[in-house]
């Protein structure tokens, strides 16, 4: 689901591909409106005793589905009658199903750095993780207030610099970071908006509260998956949609473009807005089609626009269109070759001028990477409290930063009980997850830690 007033990406959380799995491991939020619905305690043994269930196990982990053997959360109780009511084979027969449906559409994404070859369906899980009214609300707030705070931190550390100043977060800890970008201090943006999109990652921890995993501002990517795979949900269990009263999404795509036109930087009648795309080689590329087709914009690649006295133009059959608002899939480095990357054939020559002037917004702003470094997330519930003198809705995972000593120390001698990440990554790569690491990956990553600790956070596994 998406926040209206922040458009909040989905929560994503543990992502598996394959047999489908009664653990419910999905990573889609489907908000369900108020406790509507009477528990039926069933007799344990008699309904947990069947062949779907036989082998399902309960530990000390937070069961999504169960309160204890046989006896589903009230939210789950209806998918939990259709389990039982379901024939032996029909839910591989549904997952089939399912697979070519996303195969023949093209739900693909691109792995790279892999030999057995780059397209693949997106891992998801045929059950659907069901959110109470209650907890989305909760989940709501914290994601708005969190954004609203980091989005604050933007525009100070770009300006003034109070937060700095005041000692609140340490001044190394945003000028070390590779994605602060100097040639936006003092660049005003339009309405303020440094964040229009976000994706925020977030986890069940054991007690069944909700808390930030990590934050992720640059390019958020992934809401296509979710949204298409509501759509195939849909096919696949019809009636069980309307039992649980699930919240739509399929208004995600005019809210995002509600929110571009909100960035347009002049009032001159409806704004031209654009997708601007790496191309088709990229991970995400069914995702740029997608969100331009469900928005009714253009998608673009660099080579399709063109700057002229500090305004983009799209070219088109019809001759040079003004362009308003980008809403941009490529990171900085590549966005503009004259004042980043200069092998970049990624972006627009003269992009970054014309944003300077004011005659063109971006969506994300560009320098929003500091706010979803990795290392700088440990100080996000300081920033929270700094800018909205309020405590965090959702709290942080537990945070080991390499540059101290002591917490490098310890995290060192324990290298495989500790998830470690490279602090300017995404999407799972430079990362050492220990308990399923190698001897010899711990040692590559015990290396890389003192070669550059800045460069590296762990977070219990």
């Amino acid at each position: 689901m998406r926040c209206a007033s922040a458009n909040l990406k989905p929560y994503r959380l543990n992502r598996s591909a394959g047999t489908p799995s009664l653990a419910t491991r999905s990573f889609r939020v489907e908000p369900v409106p108020g406790e509507k619905y009477v528990m039926a305690m069933l007799s344990a043994d008699a309904r947990f005793d069947t062949p779907l269930f036989q082998r399902y196990q309960l530990d000390s982990a937070f069961d999504e589905m169960f309160e204890s053997a046989g006896r589903p959360r009230a939210q789950y109780q209806a998918l939990f009658e259709s389990l039982l009511d379901m024939p032996g084979d029909e839910l591989a027969r549904k997952k089939q199903i399912a697979d070519l449906t996303f195969l023949h559409q093209g739900i693909t994404f691109t792995v790279y750095g892999r030999e057995e070859g780059t397209e693949r369906i997106f891992p998801y899980d045929l059950l659907p993780r069901i959110i109470t009214a209650a907890e989305w609300a909760r989940i709501e707030a914290g994601l708005a207030q969190r954004i609203t705070a980091l989005n604050l931190f933007l525009k100070d550390i770009y300006h003034e610099g109070r937060i700095l100043n005041d000692g609140d977060v340490p001044r190394e800890m945003v000028y070390s970071s590779r994605h602060f970008r100097r040639q936006m201090r003092g660049l005003q943006v339009p309405r303020d908006v440094y964040v229009a999109v976000v994706g925020t990652d977030l986890i069940r921890l054991p007690s069944g509260e909700y808390a930030v995993l990590e934050d992720n501002l640059r390019v958020p990517s992934g809401v296509s998956y979710m949204l298409t795979n509501r759509r195939v949900m849909k096919r696949i269990f019809p009636a069980l949609f309307q039992k649980c009263g699930v919240r739509p999404v399929d208004q995600y795509g005019q809210a995002l473009l509600a929110t571009l036109r909100s960035l347009a930087p002049n009032p001159r009648g409806e704004p031209t807005i654009v997708l601007l795309t790496p191309g088709v080689f990229n991970s995400a590329y069914f995702e740029h089609t997608y969100l331009a087709r469900q928005m009714g914009i253009e998608l673009v690649e660099g080579r399709d626009l063109v700057v002229h006295d500090n305004i983009v133009y799209m070219r088109t059959t019809a001759g040079l269109r003004r362009v308003d608002v980008i809403y941009r899939r490529i990171d900085d480095d590549f966005v503009d070759p004259l004042v980043f990357r200069q092998d970049s054939i990624l972006g627009v020559p003269g992009l970054f001028n014309a944003y300077r002037a004011g005659n063109v917004a971006l969506g994300n702003a560009l320098g929003t990477g500091i706010a979803d470094d990795k290392a700088l997330y440990a100080w996000v519930p300081r920033i929270i409290r700094y800018y909205l003198n309020e405590d965090p809705i959702l709290a942080n995972i537990e945070t080991f930063l390499m540059t101290d000593a002591a917490q490098r120390d310890h995290v060192l001698g324990r290298l495989d009980q500790y998830v470690v990440k490279a602090v300017g990554e995404s999407g799972g790569y430079g990362m050492l997850i220990g308990p399923h690491s190698t001897a010899s990956q711990r040692e590559e990553f015990r290396r890389r830690i003192l070669a550059n600790p800045r460069n590296y956070i762990a977070q219990p596994r």
